[in-house]
C-alpha cells in the first residue's frame, strides 16, 4: 500500500543535505552509465566487424605462393613457383574434404588499364570462376555474374563493380551490353555488382573488373598459372584440417620442402572468426566486470552514506521505537530510501547512456550514408534484456545497501537512542 507520509519523510531526509545526496546518487549514476556505454560500444564493434565480413564462407581459406625459404631436391632457396590448373583439378579430385575450390588471377594494375571512348581509369583486374561467389558473395545490381559457359567458351565478357560504372559511364547510359577495353582487349559488360563484405582480395570489389578465368589466362598469356585459390571445407571438417592437407599436397607436387613455412602464403577465415569470437567474449566479460565493479563502488557509497544517515537519525529512530514502531517498519523505511536513491540515479544513468548511444548511432549512419568505408562500429546499443538486467541489479543492490544500515538501526535500544548526542 502506498504510504504518502513515508515518501514525504524520504524526500525530506534527502533534501536536508542536497550535496551529499547528489554525490551519493552520482556514484550510482556513473556506474550504470559506464556499464551501458561500454556494453553498447562493445556490441557496436561486434556488429561492425561481423557486418564487414558479411556472408563470406566462414569455413574457407585462401592460399598463394611465396619464394621458398629452404633448398630442396636440388632447387635453391628463394625459388619462385606458381600453382597451375592441374593443381586445381588435383584438389577437386583427390582432397575429398575440400568443397568449393576456386582459382583467381590478378591482372597488372598500372597506368590507365581500362578505357571506354575518351574515358580512362585504373582498376583491379581479376580472373574468376563462377564458384568464387560461393566463398565471397556479391550482390548483383544489374545483369549477371560469370557462368560456366563463359569459362568453357573463353568469352570476352566482364562483370564490373559500381565504381567502374560511375567513372566509365554517364548516369543515363546503360552499361549492360556495352564494351570496355581492358589492357588492350575489348570485353562486353554483362553484369554490375557490389560487395556484401569488406574482405577484398587484391583490391576493393567496387573498383574491380572481373573476367572469366580461362579468358584471362589466354588473353594475357598467363599460360597455366593460378595466382590464388579460395577453398572451403565440407560439412563436418574444419578449414584448418583441409588447409593443412592441401598445403602438404601442393608442396609435394611442386618439390617444396615440407618444413618450409614461408613458401605458401595463406589466410584461414575460420581461425579469424574464432579469434573474433574470443575477442568479443573477452570484451563482454571485461565490460560487465568493469561496469559492475564501478556500480558496486557506487552502491557501497550509498551504504556508507546510509550508515551516516542512520547515525544522524539515532534519536528519531529511538522516538519511533518508543512510540511503537516495529523493527520491520524501520528496516523498510531505510531500505526504501536506499532503493529510491539507487533506482532514480540508476535510471537516469541508463537513460543518458541510451540517449548517447542513439546519438552516436545517428552520427555513424550519416557517415555511412556519405560513403565512408572506415567505420568499425555499427548500431551501438543495448537490447531490452540488458536494460532490464541493469535495473534489476540496481534494485537488488539498493536493497542490500540499505539493509546493513537498517540492521544497525534496530540493534540500538530505544533508551540509548533517546540519550544519544548528535
Amino acid at each position: 500500500m502506498f504510504d504518502i507520509d513515508r515518501w514525504n519523510e524520504i524526500i525530506s531526509a534527502l533534501k536536508k543535505n542536497k550535496l551529499r545526496s547528489f554525490l551519493t546518487a552520482f556514484g550510482v549514476f556513473w556506474g550504470i552509465f559506464m556499464l551501458i556505454i561500454m556494453a553498447g560500444a562493445g556490441k557496436g564493434l561486434e556488429r561492425g566487424i561481423t557486418s564487414g565480413v558479411g556472408q563470406v564462407a566462414t569455413n574457407s581459406f585462401f592460399m598463394w605462393t611465396e619464394p621458398t625459404s629452404e633448398p630442396y631436391k636440388g632447387f635453391i632457396r628463394g625459388r619462385y613457383w606458381d600453382y597451375d590448373n592441374d593443381d586445381v583439378a588435383y584438389i577437386r579430385k583427390s582432397i575429398a574434404e575440400a568443397d568449393v575450390v576456386s582459382p583467381r588471377l590478378f591482372g597488372w594494375r598500372g597506368g590507365n588499364n581500362t578505357v571506354r571512348g575518351d574515358k580512362t581509369a585504373n582498376f583491379n583486374i581479376k580472373g574468376d570462376y563462377p564458384e568464387w561467389t560461393k566463398i565471397d558473395p556479391v550482390d548483383i545490381v544489374k545483369g549477371r555474374w560469370l557462368n560456366d559457359v563463359d569459362i568453357l567458351q573463353k568469352r570476352k565478357v566482364c562483370v564490373v563493380g559500381e565504381k567502374v560504372i560511375e567513372e566509365m559511364f554517364k548516369k543515363e547510359e546503360e552499361p549492360i551490353g556495352d564494351y570496355i577495353r581492358v589492357n588492350g582487349v575489348y570485353y562486353q559488360v554483362v553484369g554490375v555488382i557490389k560487395p556484401v563484405s569488406n574482405i577484398n582480395i587484391n583490391g576493393r570489389t567496387e573498383e574491380s573488373v572481373f573476367l572469366p578465368f580461362s579468358t584471362m589466362q589466354v588473353a594475357y598469356n598467363y599460360g597455366n598459372s593460378v595466382h590464388i585459390m579460395g577453398i572451403t571445407a565440407k560439412k563436418g571438417y574444419s578449414a584448418s584440417f583441409v588447409e593443412d592437407k592441401v598445403i602438404a599436397a601442393m608442396k609435394e607436387r611442386h618439390s617444396v620442402a615440407p618444413s618450409d613455412v614461408q613458401a605458401v602464403g595463406h589466410v584461414n577465415l575460420e581461425k579469424q572468426f574464432k579469434q573474433f569470437s574470443s575477442l568479443f567474449t573477452g570484451i563482454q566479460i571485461l565490460t560487465w566486470v568493469v561496469g559492475i565493479g564501478t556500480l558496486l563502488a557506487g552502491v557501497i557509497g550509498v551504504s556508507n552514506i546510509m550508515l551516516v544517515i542512520v547515525r544522524e537519525r539515532t534519536q528519531e529512530i529511538g522516538v519511533m521505537r518508543a512510540i511503537g514502531a516495529t523493527p520491520r517498519k524501520i528496516i523498510s523505511q531505510i531500505i526504501m530510501e536506499s532503493v529510491f536513491i539507487t533506482t532514480v540515479a540508476g535510471y537516469l544513468g541508463l537513460f543518458v547512456g541510451i540517449v548517447i548511444l542513439e546519438g552516436l548511432n545517428k552520427v555513424l549512419e550519416m557517415a555511412a550514408a556519405s560513403g565512408s568505408k572506415d567505420i568499425f562500429i555499427k548500431e551501438p546499443g543495448v537490447n531490452l534484456s540488458v536494460a532490464i538486467a541493469c535495473l534489476t541489479i540496481l534494485i537488488i543492490s539498493g536493497a542490500i545497501a540499505g539493509y546493513i544500515p537498517a540492521r544497525r538501526a534496530i540493534q540500538i535500544k530505544p533508551i540509548d537512542a533517546l540519550r544519544a548526542e548528535l
